[in-house]
């Protein structure tokens, strides 16, 4: 982010979100399918197969934590199991299909249709739900607002410490997503698990702290 953005900034928005957020892939892949099931009379094979493996992937992301080592590990294994699959097993295929090498789970376009109306209502209820609960964080106070007619908390910025962490590094590939944690002097830690944008948001709030005793309005 560019030193002219941060300057701009008076106030940076929190907003922790649940897990199902990523599911978000699963639902566009479904509406593309949806999309393109209808041109053929019959499921098409290679789409159920795709759906299966975008589902397996964002449960995969959603049920595990990879830091940075697991990752590199985990890619080093896919490879290994890649190689192994093109040198051992493609190779000795049999000229004809096999119900393996065939498979088709057989899933229609009203399938797609409905995981697609499904994952929109959640995550539109999601969304929606992020737009009231909320921090907010300004030069001189945290501004906590939980639901559509609680009220609200304040907790002072003085002494304030953040800690931003990126526990998983394919959520963060998909939505930037990390975790913050605010350390108010002398308050409750307040632990963010799931901030979108993560890296924006902690610079925005580091350029904060970092001017709040040197802003113009705040000298006699």
């Amino acid at each position: 982010m560019s030193e002219k953005k941060i300057k701009a900034t008076t106030e940076v928005f929190l907003r922790s979100y649940p897990k199902v957020i990523f599911l978000w892939p699963l639902m566009v892949v479904s509406f593309v399918l949806w999309l393109l099931q209808l041109i053929y009379p019959t499921p098409v094979a290679w789409m159920g197969n795709l759906w299966l493996i975008v589902l397996f992937v964002n449960l995969f992301i959603m049920a595990f934590d990879f830091s940075s080592a697991k990752f590199f590990v985990l890619i080093m294994v896919v490879v290994v199991v890649l190689l192994l699959v093109f040198f051992l097993w493609i190779p000795n295929l049999p000229a004809t299909p096999t119900p393996l090498v065939d498979f088709n789970v057989g899933l229609t376009a009203e399938f797609y249709l409905i995981i697609t109306l499904v994952l929109v209502f959640i995550l539109g209820l999601v969304f929606i739900g992020s737009r009231f609960d909320y921090w907010k964080i300004e030069r001189n106070e945290i501004y906590h607002k939980s639901g559509i007619f609680s009220s609200a908390e304040r907790i002072p910025t003085k002494s304030l410490r953040i800690k931003k962490e990126i526990p998983d590094v394919f959520e963060f590939f998909v939505l930037r997503a990390g975790s913050v944690t605010l350390m108010p002097g002398g308050g409750d830690v307040i632990p963010l698990k799931t901030v979108l944008n993560i890296n924006k948001k902690s610079n925005q709030i580091d350029y904060l702290l970092s001017h709040v005793s040197v802003e113009p309005d705040e000298v006699d």
